[in-house]
């Protein structure tokens, strides 16, 4: 990046060709929509190419370009003809937040491979049920590897906000979705003190 802000374009395609499918791919879950996604990180890229000047060093390139990819995703969900459609009857959290889980062994016998991907299934079914802050925040953390703080700035949130995001998908996860790749009732709505007194 800073390579870029000197002028060197072709350390800009490093860049993108580094980040974008990482980036999509968070896109597309905060989305769902794969076509949106990609206009989103068409989007995120033009800004970072127009704001280069604003980066520092000190911040990390990844939770700079998550943070700008995240506030476009967040106004694209915020636009009133699309907000229908990601409101779903069936979310877990009525805070209003998909990512496969990939299971890898060495030579899995078969019904371990069937088991496997039924257990994948049912946690990607279930992600697509979080609201769209749960899933961002899981995903950064557990696939993207970001600290709490790192979320929380791309996010545009407290860190208290990301552990609390992460901890209540990941609670959402494990009451949706049991041991066996089945995907259990419909969850109960928390209670004020499993919330921490929010409603």
């Amino acid at each position: 990046m800073q390579a870029f802000q000197r002028g060197d374009e072709q350390a800009f395609e490093a860049l993108f060709d580094r980040w974008a499918t990482r980036l999509l791919r968070f896109l597309d879950r905060m989305v769902k929509e794969p076509a949106v996604a990609e206009e989103l990180l068409q989007e995120t890229f033009l800004r970072v190419h127009r704001s280069r000047a604003n980066y520092s060093p000190d911040a990390k390139f990844s939770t700079w370009l998550f943070t700008i990819g995240g506030n476009a995703a967040r106004n694209e969900l915020r636009r009133p003809f699309r907000r229908h459609a990601h409101e779903r009857p069936d979310a877990v959290d009525p805070e209003g937040d998909r990512a496969p889980l990939q299971l890898v062994a060495d030579l899995p016998a078969s019904d371990d491979v069937a088991h496997a991907r039924r257990v994948g299934d049912a946690v990607g079914a279930a992600l697509e049920r979080l609201p769209e802050r749960q899933r961002a925040a899981l995903w950064l953390s557990a696939v993207e590897g970001q600290s709490h703080a790192e979320i929380a700035t791309a996010l545009d949130t407290s860190e208290k906000s990301v552990k609390a995001l992460v901890h209540r998908a990941r609670v959402s996860l494990a009451r949706i979705v049991t041991p066996d790749g089945e995907q259990a009732g419909p969850p109960r709505t928390p209670g004020l003190a499993e919330t921490g007194g929010r409603t």
